[in-house]
């Protein structure tokens, strides 16, 4: 379990984020939703340990990590803009990590990796022979070869469109299934959010302004800040959305 209590962050005497508290269970996926400027990043940065906190604790496992440096927490992200080494292949890529940490996954767990992610076929290719999904899978691939404690993504679909941000949804949960993954997605998209997602936090200003369920989002908004800016925007896909939900809770019962 990942905890956030009573954290708090400023930057030039400027509050980002006030008093945040918050539980992920393992395995869960949790999207990290609001407009610009809210504070969505810095706490992803926060638990990712690329920032510090001012005040507050953060906790893995039972472990207070708020002052655990980044290289020793054990957590991956994925960044916007991929971050992939155009000088490099796609395994080259893929395999960067391990370069320094070559015990972490053997070269069986690494295939599997590029198999669950369908990138065989690619991993000649240069990094500018790619397709924006392509270049994302490869982003994804490199980062579980790492086996990270909990995956962090930056707008992993901001750049991608149509089928193509289907397939790495489907992707991005079925990797937290297979592994029981931990995965934190900061998004600006509410659709994105609420069919991604086992539970959704939305900030605003700073503060948490609602944390549950997607459909308990939708349904039982906390403050007209959430009415407004989850279901104003998604009214004309709201039928789209409670379509997937059922389809989501049938493959779980099937699962069961």
């Amino acid at each position: 379990m990942l905890e956030l209590k009573h954290v708090k962050k400023s930057y030039d005497n400027v509050t980002i984020l006030e008093d945040i508290n918050l539980q992920i269970e393992d395995g869960e996926i949790v999207s990290i939703l609001g407009p610009s400027d809210c504070g969505k990043t810095t706490l992803l940065n926060l638990v990712l340990g690329l920032t510090p906190a001012d005040s507050g604790e953060i906790i893995f496992d039972g472990k207070d990590i708020t002052n655990v440096p980044m290289e020793e927490r054990g957590f991956n992200i994925v960044f916007q803009d991929y971050a992939l080494f155009p000088n490099l292949n796609v395994y080259k890529n893929i395999t960067y990590g391990l370069k320094n940490k070559p015990d972490i996954s053997t070269k069986e767990e690494v295939d599997e990796f590029i198999d669950l992610l369908g990138l065989r076929e690619h991993l000649d290719k240069k990094i500018e022979q790619l397709s924006g999904g392509q270049k994302q899978r490869v982003a994804l691939a490199r980062t579980m070869v790492m086996k990270p404690k909990i995956l962090l993504l930056d707008e992993p679909l901001s750049a991608l469109d149509g089928v193509i941000k289907e397939s790495i949804k489907e992707k991005i949960k079925e990797i937290a299934r297979d592994f029981h993954l931990t995965t934190i997605i900061v998004t600006h998209d509410p659709e994105e959010a609420l069919t991604l997602s086992d539970k959704v936090l939305i900030v605003n200003k700073g503060c948490i302004s609602q944390y549950g369920a997607p459909q308990e989002i939708i349904t039982r908004p906390q403050n007209n800040f959430v009415k407004e800016f989850i279901l104003n925007q998604l009214e004309i896909k709201k039928n789209n959305i409670f379509a997937l939900f059922q389809q989501n809770m049938t493959t779980s019962m099937q699962a069961v």
